[in-house]
């Protein structure tokens, strides 16, 4: 699973010029789930990103987690995160999962996380197409990827 995570000030999901998904101060997570993926990749992924520090504290200093602070979070699928482009100009998605699989595995980690915070999360709708609006914080912009584990 790849992550890309955003402390933003604000973010919405929109659909159709309808929104589904709404935060103040938070994360934005977009997730990109491959083949190899699986349970082990969602048990690492939602508590690291649930205990992440990357909020300021009273001295300024990233030292808050989510749950620290009152925040919410929004997780939205994206297949894109698994583009190659090694040969030409359009970019390859043969690494991403296909829905059969990265959707169970979507809703799973939006379920793991949703432990982890012990609150509700926002989500897209997967395979729709979004429109998403977001006021990066800080900027803060943390890109993990459960195979490398840095």
């Amino acid at each position: 699973m790849r992550a890309i995570i955003q402390r933003v000030a604000s973010a919405a999901v929109a659909i159709e010029d309808r929104t589904v998904a709404e935060i103040g101060c938070g994360l934005l997570i977009l997730i990109g789930i491959e083949d190899s993926d699986g349970p082990d990749d969602i048990a690492w992924l939602a508590p690291k990103i649930a205990r992440m520090r990357i909020f300021p504290d009273e001295s300024g200093l990233m030292n808050l987690a989510l749950g620290d602070t009152g925040g919410n979070a929004i997780v939205v699928s994206q297949f894109t995160l698994h583009a190659s482009t090694k040969k030409g100009n359009r970019p390859s998605f043969l690494k991403a999962a296909r829905p059969e699989i990265s959707k169970p595995l979507y809703e799973a980690f939006c379920h793991a996380l949703e432990q982890e915070l012990a609150l509700p999360i926002g989500r897209g709708r997967f395979g729709a197409d979004m429109q998403i609006t977001l006021v990066n914080d800080g900027p803060v912009t943390i890109v993990i990827d459960t195979k490398n584990r840095e």
